[in-house]
């Protein structure tokens, strides 16, 4: 895996790209060069799975083939298989693309809400799509710890890992809903999805399980470069989650972490 962890305290969503120049300046300045869509395509073939068994593929686009209007200059079109836990594995493997995006100071925006009519690549069904745009580097988040997060007291029981927890919980979600709760169980982190009633921003209410399951992918994925930047060893199984399970906390992962004091 890339070393992508540095990058947790950089990224921001762009949920507008903007600057102060004119438009044409500032892409003549801060443009996606060929080579670099050619790398992004080079860089998501040798990102880790999730769920090893399931086909994925992007397809980078002109914004025009899709209906986000942010400013951006492509959007990636991220496709799956669908099996149990996909949406999960695109979170995961799109938030290592995330990551890397922002080290080479592409910003993003996970565009949940994202439609186009290209709804297939080859055998793939089409999932979601990150608007990206290159942009200056002061552009990023400069301290993280600003950032509108729950505490970590209503995401988290237990309090052997809240060094770990507590940077966790700046995974970026959907509406920024947020939809995780970890309980500690001695040496282990059982992470569950949270099903919270209701409409959320501009989301639609059939599409909150849908987006939260893309989330979880993404906090997984911090968690895990998280323990590793920690020298914590892991190991963790997978648990079977869907659109269709609308209880209100559901097991995702469970994280069996070796006996280290952090």
């Amino acid at each position: 895996m890339l070393d992508l962890y540095p990058y947790i305290y950089k990224r921001k969503s762009f949920h507008l790209f903007r600057n102060n120049k004119t438009k044409e300046e500032y892409k003549d300045k801060y443009h996606i060069s060929n080579e670099e869509i050619n790398e992004i395509y080079n860089v998501f073939n040798t990102l880790k799975p999730l769920i090893d068994d399931i086909k994925v593929d992007i397809k980078i686009v002109k914004p025009e083939l899709t209906n986000c209007k942010r400013g951006e200059e492509y959007c990636i079109l991220f496709s799956s298989e669908k099996k149990n836990n996909y949406l999960q594995n695109i979170g995961y493997i799109g938030e290592q693309l995330d990551l890397y995006l922002v080290s080479k100071n592409i910003g993003t925006l996970w565009y949940g809400i994202g439609k186009t009519n290209d709804l297939k690549n080859d055998d793939l069904d089409y999932v979601t799509m990150m608007a990206i745009c290159k942009v200056p580097e002061d552009s990023f988040r400069k301290d993280m710890f600003k950032s509108k997060r729950k505490n970590i007291d209503e995401i988290y029981n237990g309090n052997k890992y809240n060094n770990i927890i507590n940077i966790a919980r700046f995974s970026p979600s959907s509406c920024n809903t947020q939809p995780w709760f970890i309980n500690e169980d001695n040496n282990s982190l059982l992470i569950y999805r949270y099903r919270k009633e209701g409409k959320r921003g501009i989301m639609p209410k059939d599409k909150i399980i849908y987006q939260n399951l893309l989330d979880i992918g993404i906090f997984i994925l911090f968690l895990e470069l998280i323990l590793k930047e920690n020298d914590i060893n892991y190991n963790k199984i997978i648990h079977d989650d869907n659109e269709l399970n609308e209880e209100e906390l559901v097991l995702n992962v469970i994280f069996s972490l070796g006996d280290i004091n952090v």
